[in-house]
């Protein structure tokens, strides 16, 4: 999609409680990014080993690989903001005992790595929310902008933590960026404490879902969403290749250019200063480019930078592809986000991004530990370009699946489906729950209404059916029976709670090649089973 041209970069700024959490999001990222490079540092100082260094990004992503389905599935039913507050208070916690062991000099490999899967799993539980409250803050024709001033957050972050973390280590102590980022949590959380009247609770009319229900509610929509798959087909291979940069940036500092932990840190800062030089570039480009040829131009710009770290021979060059690498990181990044935003409705965004997280951040554990496996039995120079041409390999391949398929679509829900009528015994808890619906189609329109209907399948199964069926009446030609089924009564009223105005046209297509009398006919069936007859204890004599 080609952006608005009225939005600048800076739009969302006009927006008090975005202003505020961007704000404080960049002090917290400032805090983060100077942990990620003191971690980083920390473990090539205890281990030489290229896989150990690895395996520290590799801690930091797996969580949300494991956890950010059950994150989106809690942010989905509860309190957004609540959620935020009790995971970074926890991560505040989790900082400070990561900072006195390292003051302390108790610090070894293994307990390094405990402590940051231990964090990282607090990233799993305050990424889908975090990112799920972001279209609450700003309008929807300003949500491009708002992901890409995000991504500058994290960029300029990018771009000053790393620097301090170097200053600190060198001019003070080990420990010093680790209390620093322990503070930081201090700022998010004070943040989130004022926007409560941004982000206020909405009780829902209906039952909340169950979690285990909501995560597989979360995952069928994700399987039956052709925009989301899209994006995380993309995510998941430039994550996976790209990676390689991340986990190898140490070592290639430490062990080939003999570098300090100052430099490290002007390494990773140039990469931040590159991303967001990209972001301030991006609404411009959005209007003359389409995603697909953003994350093209991105890849490219990644796969170039990685070519050349196989064979670095100048310091200052470095720093430079560094920047290079900045843009194109963005350029991808932001796009992608932006496209999995796109294809969410309210009803599952949290777990929807908790999927695209999931994606996201297994394509990084999994990129991290291969490639430092590969630099491990061959070498650094080896991995570096073999990262390169799969780059190149990979978009050159899903080149032509196309992202922000979801630009255009209305997900907002269009209540147009009528109440059922049920007798009082029905309850909510009563399941599963069976709706047919009849058609009747002459022979002329059968292809097409088989065709239509199918397509109409996908939306009932990402709205909350588990199994769909067609038939077709043995005794009457044209005659067909449509089924799904849901878990619950409730499941069903969520699912009238779910439908779309952008699936309307489909579903008046359906309905438009039924012929028979009147609109087509909804049964709903509730599933009944025996009484269970209570047997009466046997008295002791």
């Amino acid at each position: 999609m080609l952006a608005d041209k009225k939005n600048s970069a800076f739009t969302p700024f006009q927006y008090q409680a975005f202003t505020i959490l961007w704000l404080a999001a960049l002090f917290s990222n400032i805090g983060t990014w100077m942990h990620s490079v003191g971690a980083s540092w920390l473990m090539a100082t205890l281990s030489t080993s290229p896989f150990m260094v690895s395996l520290v990004q590799t801690a930091t992503t797996l969580p949300v690989f494991f956890f950010a389905l059950p994150a989106g599935a809690l942010a989905d039913i509860f309190h957004r903001r609540t959620i935020l507050l009790i995971v970074n208070a926890y991560m505040g916690i989790a900082a400070t005992l990561f900072a006195l062991l390292v003051w302390q000099d108790c610090m070894n490999p293994s307990l390094l790595l405990i402590l940051t899967l231990l964090m990282g799993t607090g990233t799993a539980f305050m990424a889908p929310a975090w990112q799920a409250v972001m279209p609450a803050l700003v309008p929807k024709e300003t949500l491009p902008e708002a992901v890409a001033l995000s991504g500058i957050s994290v960029n300029v972050s990018r771009a000053i933590g790393p620097a301090l973390a170097g200053i600190m280590i060198t001019g003070h102590n080990m420990a010093s960026p680790f209390f620093a980022n322990a503070l930081s949590y201090i700022v998010i959380i004070s943040a989130l404490l004022w926007c409560k009247k941004y982000l206020p609770y909405t009780p829902k009319k209906t039952p909340p879902e169950r979690v285990r229900h909501a995560m597989k509610a979360g995952v069928r929509y994700a399987f039956h969403s052709t925009p989301l798959k899209a994006t995380m087909l993309h995510a998941l291979g430039f994550m996976f290749c790209a990676n390689s940069f991340w986990g190898m940036l140490p070592i290639i500092t430490k062990e080939v250019l003999h570098g300090d932990a100052s430099f490290f840190g002007m390494l990773m800062a140039a990469v931040g200063l590159g991303a967001v030089t990209g972001a301030l570039v991006m609404p411009k480009l959005n209007t003359r480019l389409h995603a697909n040829h953003l994350t093209l131009l991105g890849t490219l710009c990644t796969a170039g930078v990685c070519a050349y770290y196989s064979v670095p021979h100048f310091k200052w060059l470095m720093i430079f592809a560094s920047f290079i690498f900045g843009i194109g990181w963005i350029f991808v990044i932001s796009s992608v986000t932006v496209s999995a935003q796109q294809a969410l409705p309210d009803w599952v965004r949290a777990r929807g991004l908790a999927i695209f997280l999931m994606i996201l951040f297994g394509g990084m554990s999994l990129g991290a530990a291969f490639w430092g496996w590969l630099a491990g039995v061959t070498s650094i120079q080896i991995t570096m370009l073999a990262s390169a041409i799969s780059s190149i390999i990979f978009i050159a391949c899903v080149y032509r699946v196309k992202l922000q398929q979801g630009a255009m679509l209305d997900l907002t829900p269009s209540e147009h489906w009528p109440v059922p009528v049920v007798h009082e015994n029905v309850h909510y808890d009563k399941g599963p729950v069976m709706i047919t619906v009849s058609y009747q189609v002459a022979h002329k329109h059968r292809h097409e209404f088989i065709k239509a209907i199918y397509d109409l399948k996908n939306v009932r199964l990402r709205s909350g059916a588990h199994h769909w069926g067609l038939f077709e009446d043995t005794e009457k030609q044209g005659h067909f029976t449509e089924y799904f089924l849901e878990d619950s009564w409730a499941a069903h009223i969520h699912h009238h709670e779910r439908v779309s105005n952008a699936d309307i046209p489909l579903q008046d297509k359906v309905n438009a090649l039924h012929e028979g009398e009147g609109a087509p006919k909804v049964f709903h069936n509730v599933a009944v089973y025996p009484e269970k007859k209570k047997k009466e204890k046997k008295r002791s004599r």
